[in-house]
């Protein structure tokens, strides 16, 4: 996910249900401009008794955030760094935790906070943070006379998030989107009783995302946002890690007669900066993601049996008849057999052998058997991890799994009811058997942001507990 402007990773001003992966460091430093034409005093109770003169003023916020586990992000935030006004810069804290992610398309969902402190003007009088992150004298906890607080220290929230693959063509660059709605209270939520600060969506916030990549190693991501208060646009290119952006907030405000008078209600140009860390990767920066590709299978389509097949003597077609049973195919499919007692693999209504119509007829599918890698025992990278060969071949069943990618041209499948990162997956070696691989050593590089843990039980082999 791109970098908002205070708050760790997400849009500008609005979080997703996404975080960092385990260990990644991003720091992010933002600004923007501001002109107005004049800048309105206040008095107590929140009426304009006069106005400074208008200008040009420049803000900018400065913040680190760290992913833990897979499963969390926290991080500190500086805001006005070297703001025109005193009342000191705003210190904040914030931190999300992941309650659902999926292991492909879907929807994840996260809780999380937000906490800032009061500007102090040293004349005793209780003051709120505002939105856009520079201390104001302008904007009391509660004017005199009013019956609104301004409780904006800490804002708590839920947000959920869709991620979906994007536009696909043979000219189209690879593509993700996500949309995101939550619904949280304090700067989302409760405004000032002034009217230079806005009225709220009553704390519903809304966004949506494009993430194109352009290189190997290069993501553009498109912005778009409501964050209960102002529609903020955003573009930001991530090169290895390293991250630029220009962002447009308050696209929603119209000019009035005689020009802006208020920040929060004016349109406002800024820039951003970001790096990303990952101490457990090959390479000190972060490479940017997006969504697990997998090539479509190959189905191949065999010719009909022929349309008799006659087997001597009906003692022997009674002995080949064999028991029902299905395998899973590569392709996620079950398909019905008979077995006999002599190893036979009967298919078809005449339950005629296999092996008597190969080369004609054979399973759907992509299988290891055979292929260098698997036969030399090589280790299986994907999605960032190294995943290593763990016990023998033994059959699933297809509804207990999902394709989750590919690797040199043979499918790779998960438990269904695990979460990203996947520590267990497995793979296809011939008709109705898998291979179990399980994670030994994580490339945090390569890690998609959308990571999460997989669990498993020791009842059966290809739940075996992790080494």
């Amino acid at each position: 996910m791109g970098s908002t402007l205070r708050y760790g990773s997400g849009l500008l001003d609005v979080p997703v249900s996404s975080v960092l992966p385990h260990l990644n460091i991003r720091g992010t430093y933002s600004g923007f401009w501001v002109g107005l034409a004049r800048r309105p005093l206040l008095d107590e109770t929140g009426q304009e008794i006069g106005a400074n003169p208008g200008g040009r003023e420049y803000f900018s916020d400065g913040s680190l955030a760290v992913g833990l586990f897979d499963l969390g992000e926290v991080g500190l935030s500086v805001q006005a760094l070297g703001g025109a006004e005193s009342g000191g810069d705003l210190l904040g804290l914030f931190g999300r935790f992941r309650l659902l992610q999926p292991v492909d398309q879907g929807i994840g969902l996260a809780v999380g906070g937000r906490y800032v402190t009061r500007p102090d003007f040293g004349d005793g009088v209780t003051r709120a943070p505002g939105r856009l992150g520079f201390p104001d004298a302008r904007l009391r906890r509660r004017h005199v006379g009013a019956d609104r607080t301004m409780g904006t220290r800490l804002s708590l929230y839920g947000v959920a998030t869709a991620y979906l693959r994007g536009f696909e063509g043979m000219r189209v660059p690879a593509n993700d989107m996500t949309f995101s709605l939550g619904w949280g209270g304090g700067m989302f939520r409760s405004a000032s009783s002034a009217e230079i600060y806005g009225e709220s969506s009553n704390g519903w916030f809304a966004g949506a995302s494009s993430h194109w990549r352009l290189g190997e190693s290069t993501v553009l991501a498109l912005l778009a946002e409501h964050n209960g208060f102002d529609v903020n646009v955003g573009a930001q290119v991530d090169v290895s890690g390293a991250r630029v952006g220009v962002h447009y907030l308050g696209a929603n405000h119209a000019r009035p007669a005689g020009g802006y008078v208020s920040e929060y209600r004016a349109p406002k140009l800024g820039v951003l900066a970001s790096i990303s860390v990952c101490p457990e990767a090959l390479r000190l920066r972060c490479r940017p993601t997006l969504m697990e590709r997998t090539e479509p299978d190959t189905i191949f389509i065999p010719p009909p049996p022929p349309d008799t097949v006659v087997i001597a003597g009906a003692g022997a077609r009674a002995q080949l008849e064999g028991e029902p049973a299905t395998v899973c195919l590569s392709t996620g499919q079950d398909a019905p057999i008979r077995l006999t007692a002599q190893g036979d693999t009967l298919i078809g209504p005449s339950a005629t052998p296999i092996d008597e119509l190969r080369p004609v007829v054979d399973f759907a599918g992509g299988y290891a058997f055979g292929a260098g890698w698997f036969e030399s025992g090589a280790d299986v990278e994907f999605e960032g991890g190294f995943f290593r060969k763990s016990a023998d071949a033994f059959p699933i069943e297809c509804g207990e799994i999902l394709r989750v990618g590919v690797h040199q041209g043979v499918p790779v499948f998960a438990d269904r009811a695990v979460l990203r990162p996947l520590d267990v997956i497995f793979v296809p070696v011939r008709v109705g058997l898998w291979q179990r691989y399980e994670r030994w050593r994580q490339e945090a590089m390569h890690r998609t942001p959308d990571a999460g843990p997989s669990s498993g039980t020791t009842d059966n082999p290809r739940r075996a507990a992790q080494p």
